[in-house]
């Protein structure tokens, strides 16, 4: 039934306008608007919608990765750009100074878009 479509995923934000500055402008991200709606244009030509949602409630959990060569390049781009990340402080999870864990898995760095939403940067090799 699915087999020849071209899924894509979405997520909610509160603020439409701030969506599309963030994810545009402050990620650099080509964004298109259809039915008072986003759209973000990735890399692989799939898509990702974001809509508003008066009742929005941030994502728990990391809604999108963007993969990096470099992580010290990009944290350090992105904060140029006013991206704040996050720092924890766990057991399971010890960021470094810059916002950076490194340890199991790949090194990865979090921060929110303006609706609250997770998202991350990490370094593939």
């Amino acid at each position: 039934m699915f087999t020849n479509t071209n899924p894509y995923s979405g997520f909610s934000v509160d603020d439409l306008q701030k969506a599309q500055k963030f994810y545009g402008q402050t990620l650099g991200l080509e964004v298109s608007k259809e039915h008072d709606m986003l759209f973000l244009h990735i890399a692989s030509g799939s898509k990702i919608l974001i809509y508003p949602k008066p009742n929005h409630t941030p994502a728990t959990y990391t809604i999108l990765n963007f993969p990096v060569d470099d992580i010290e390049k990009a944290v350090d781009e992105l904060r140029s750009r006013g991206v704040k990340f996050e720092h924890y402080d766990q057991k399971e999870i010890k960021t470094d100074a810059k916002g950076i864990f490194r340890g199991r898995g790949p090194s990865i760095a979090w921060f929110k878009d303006p609706a609250g939403n997770t998202l991350s940067v990490l370094e593939e090799k």
